[in-house]
């Protein structure tokens, strides 16, 4: 691994210039995602559209384009020479990550009970962004976030601390009520009750962009705040389309419940 991006970056500072470059990308991909997603939603799941190519198990799906958001950081955390990683900040920040990403890949699409074939265009796009932002985030906090000497004990890292755990607590929770919806041998769609699913549609949608705010929060740095931006125009995106097919589909589903955020959206 060190062989290749030392082919790939004549020096440490073209590494880090490129990552911010990365950075800055994002968050206008995030724009133009936004604008996108205006006229169109995420093809996946309930929107799933056989214009966007041929389906793909929904298991593998997930298993296959979250895996490289795990397996790239692995090897750039104990393939390479990481200047960073004996900081008790850059420890924390790096465990949040993985912490994530080992759920999502390695547990998640094994514990997924029915569910749509994804379109290969959704998946690939998926794997792509995957590598990318698992690169981004993982290199920068290996080898070049630098931290004053007591920031575990900021008041930004100790919120955005508590807010990542807050957000993770409640994307667990909420995954977990979607899961046990459908007894086995059901079919069909119901309404998500219980948690945070009591007050909005997207509970677990609210819970994943709690999680990389309160990241980005900690860590301090263009390139989390660039992944919790994107997060947040997905997600939200997908919370509100969920919210208006729920009210369109059940003719009982509460009105006082909001997309994503309690008592205001």
């Amino acid at each position: 691994m060190d062989a290749l991006l030392s082919r790939l970056f004549s020096s440490e500072e073209e590494e880090l210039y490129i990552l911010d470059c990365m950075a800055y990308s994002m968050v206008f991909m995030a724009a133009c995602t936004f604008v996108t997603l205006l006229f169109e939603n995420v093809p996946y799941g309930r929107y799933t559209d056989s214009k966007y190519g041929f389906p793909v198990n929904v298991r593998l799906a997930w298993f296959v384009q979250e895996l490289p958001a795990f397996l790239v950081p692995v090897c750039l955390v104990f393939w390479t020479p990481c200047a960073k990683t004996s900081l008790l900040a850059n420890q924390l920040l790096i465990a949040m990550y993985f912490c994530h990403y080992v759920h999502r890949s390695l547990v998640y699409p094994f514990l997924i009970r029915g569910g749509k074939p994804t379109p290969f265009a959704s998946f690939f796009l998926a794997v792509v962004f995957c590598i990318y932002n698992g690169y981004m985030q993982i290199r920068y906090l290996s080898h070049y976030a630098e931290y004053p000497a007591h920031w575990v004990t900021h008041p930004c890292f100790l919120a955005g601390s508590v807010l990542w755990l807050v957000g993770w607590l409640v994307n667990m929770h909420s995954d977990h009520i979607l899961r046990n919806l459908r007894k086995p041998g059901e079919t069909g769609y119901k309404i998500p009750t219980g948690g945070m699913f009591e007050y909005v549609s997207g509970a677990n949608f609210l819970g994943e962009i709690i999680e990389w705010a309160g990241f980005a929060l900690a860590s301090h740095s263009v390139h989390s705040s660039a992944f919790a931006i994107f997060t947040t125009v997905v997600l939200a995106s997908r919370a509100v389309a969920h919210h208006k097919w729920y009210l369109a589909k059940f003719e009982d589903y509460p009105k006082s419940k909001k997309a994503l955020i309690p008592f205001l959206l």
